[in-house]
């Protein structure tokens, strides 16, 4: 009974996620959905996000933008573990286009995971990420920005459900406000083999929460995701398919886990 009740737990906080939102998009720099994982007390680690657009988007979307397609993104992500429940992350997008390379900026993150899985990994698990970010104008008009993302989700020793309602608050750029744009992220995801995952992993864009975009506008992206946890360097791998006419249409992403020890 009490795995059912969990089961039907999950299911339910994916369901509204699903429901207020058929739309998918994520930020350029990461593409990822937060799960169980959290570092342990004095644990450091370190993760590279890469991804690019074969087939997308090549024209700016507003003055001095560098577009998606066909450029490079690399990020490397700091993070170390403060207690059992915190942990503290830095970010620093990095963008590869035909004739330019810079520096994005940087992103600022604390992750809190209370409810977390027992020592074999099954149970349900939920917390919150806090980010914010300053990034250079060449990838966001909103130079400064706030996220709030929430972590919800469940795993055993077969099944991973994890959901990431996020907010997104733009606290520069011509769009500066408080009101919130909602960017859902949804992975489902099966052990194949020990230390081999595959699955879906879906994120969206649909604007601001009081004035959602006409769904032409929204932005839809569903990967074919795999997680391979095993050998010297982890990682997850995901081939992207813009469900609608304003989402790039291919994107390919990659997250490699570098471990760095301990204290």
């Amino acid at each position: 009974m009490q795995k059912i009740r969990r089961y039907a737990f999950t299911a339910a906080c994916i369901a509204s996620t699903l429901a207020a939102a058929a739309a998918i998009a994520a930020l350029p720099d990461e593409i990822q959905v937060y799960t169980s994982d959290i570092n342990k007390p004095g644990e450091v680690g370190l993760e590279m996000h890469v991804n690019t657009t074969p087939s997308g988007r090549s024209a700016p979307d507003f003055p001095g933008e560098i577009a998606p397609a066909p450029a490079w993104r690399f990020t490397p992500e700091l993070s170390y573990g403060i207690t059992r429940t915190l942990e503290v992350g830095l970010y620093v997008p990095m963008v590869v286009a035909r004739d330019e390379q810079r520096i994005g900026g940087a992103k600022l993150r604390f992750k809190w995971l209370p409810v977390q899985v027992d020592e074999q990994g099954n149970g349900v698990f939920a917390g919150a990420n806090f980010e914010y970010a300053w990034v250079s104008s060449r990838l966001e008009q909103a130079t400064q920005g706030i996220e709030l993302r929430p972590i919800v989700g469940w795993r055993d020793e077969r099944w991973l459900l994890a959901t990431n309602p996020i907010l997104d608050f733009d606290r520069a750029g011509p769009d500066r406000s408080w009101t919130p744009a909602f960017v859902p992220s949804v992975k489902v995801a099966r052990t194949l083999r020990e230390g081999i995952a595959a699955g879906f992993e879906y994120y969206g864009d649909i604007g601001r929460v009081n004035d959602t975009l006409p769904r032409a506008e929204q932005s839809h992206t569903l990967y074919l995701a795999f997680d391979v946890d095993k050998g010297p360097l982890p990682f997850n791998f995901g081939i992207g398919r813009g469900l609608n006419g304003s989402t790039d249409r291919w994107t390919v992403k990659a997250i490699f886990e570098i471990p760095l020890g301990s204290k």
